[in-house]
């Protein structure tokens, strides 16, 4: 199958949305990473998904939709604290997991009786959605367990070939997939940081819980990107935390390097100078947390593309965006720490 690129003109609209619509998987953009859509009301067309990414059949999917009106379809009941998320941060990259009705296929929701729902904040999106007249099943747009795509040649890099079309937007702005939040019990619970934090999240509805299963890795999923390895690199990856990091770092590359591996190190603008390694990548500011989520997937898949065979990453504090930032850092280090 050839991948058809297509831009975001409503004539290259039109023709994604008839693959849509022909029961075809379409990589498109939104503002957190790009996403592999098919009609989440076509369990066939869904099917795809998994096929194309390799994806485990447990691990369940967000439905995209164009107008807030679309939820009603999909959930059984919306509690009074989603609509008021809904009216804040809709548009945007915070997903909703509701009670589903009976008519959304089970391989959308691995069999679980709740479902998750987001509004994307991003025109691209939301106007292949509403061209192709259903609700979009869609994942991030890349092949299971690799760094999410920020860019459309992020997407061909991993799937060009196994799906229909991608519909290229440009760079994606968040960088990091939508905050899922809970509402199936009876207080509210993250599922996924990501771009709408946690203290957004409190300071609209009071008490809001994270979910244990964020640390451990252990359970059944009700989010993506909860139970399996994501995000990871092609090389070994290590987060290095503590007062004496940066020294850790230095001393840790040096001996690798003699070794005979090609070593990379994960940092920021302000620290970049501070290392010598195969390759450095500045991933953004320490100062504002918002680019580093914005520029790490793209960072990982630099790293592969410079055939590291370790890298070393500082952390970052998990306030804000940052709680984003770590749990996809754990994740694509294993949960490999070095404490210095």
């Amino acid at each position: 199958m050839e991948t058809k690129r297509l831009g975001t003109t409503e004539q290259d609209i039109a023709v994604a949305a008839e693959l849509l619509r022909q029961g075809e998987v379409v990589g498109f953009p939104t503002e957190t990473v790009y996403g592999l859509g098919a009609n989440a009301w076509d369990a066939a067309a869904v099917d795809k998904i998994f096929a194309a990414k390799g994806r485990p059949a447990d691990n369940p999917l967000i439905v995209h939709i164009a107008h807030k009106s679309d939820v009603e379809k999909l959930a059984r009941t919306v509690p009074l604290g989603a609509k008021l998320c809904m009216d804040r941060f809709w548009p945007g990259p915070l997903t909703l997991v509701l009670p589903c009705v009976d008519s959304v296929p089970r391989n959308v929701t691995a069999g679980l009786d709740t479902v998750g729902i987001r509004m994307p904040d991003h025109v691209t999106a939301l106007q292949l959605i509403d061209a192709a007249g259903a609700p979009l099943a869609a994942p991030s747009a890349n092949r299971s367990g690799r760094p999410s795509p920020t860019l459309a040649d992020h997407v061909l890099e991993d799937l060009n070939g196994r799906i229909a079309g991608i519909v290229d937007g440009g760079a994606a702005g968040v960088g990091v997939e939508s905050t899922v939040l809970d509402f199936s019990g009876e207080v509210p619970m993250i599922l996924r940081p990501g771009g709408v934090t946690r203290e957004m999240l409190v300071e609209l509805l009071g008490e809001v819980l994270v979910d244990p299963v964020l640390q451990s890795g252990v359970g059944t999923p009700k989010s993506p990107g909860v139970k399996y390895t994501h995000y990871a690199p092609k090389g070994e990856m290590w987060l290095v935390e503590g007062p004496r990091d940066q020294a850790e770092i230095a001393e840790r590359v040096a001996k690798a390097r003699q070794a005979g591996y090609r070593v990379g190190v994960l940092t920021t603008a302000e620290r970049a100078e501070l290392f010598t390694a195969d390759v450095v990548i500045a991933c953004g500011r320490r100062d504002d947390l918002s680019t580093v989520a914005s520029g790490l997937y793209d960072a990982i898949r630099q790293f592969d593309h410079a055939g590291a065979d370790l890298i070393y990453s500082e952390v970052f504090p998990e306030t804000g965006v940052g709680l984003a930032v770590m749990n996809r850092l754990r994740k694509a280090a294993s949960h490999r720490v070095i404490y210095a």
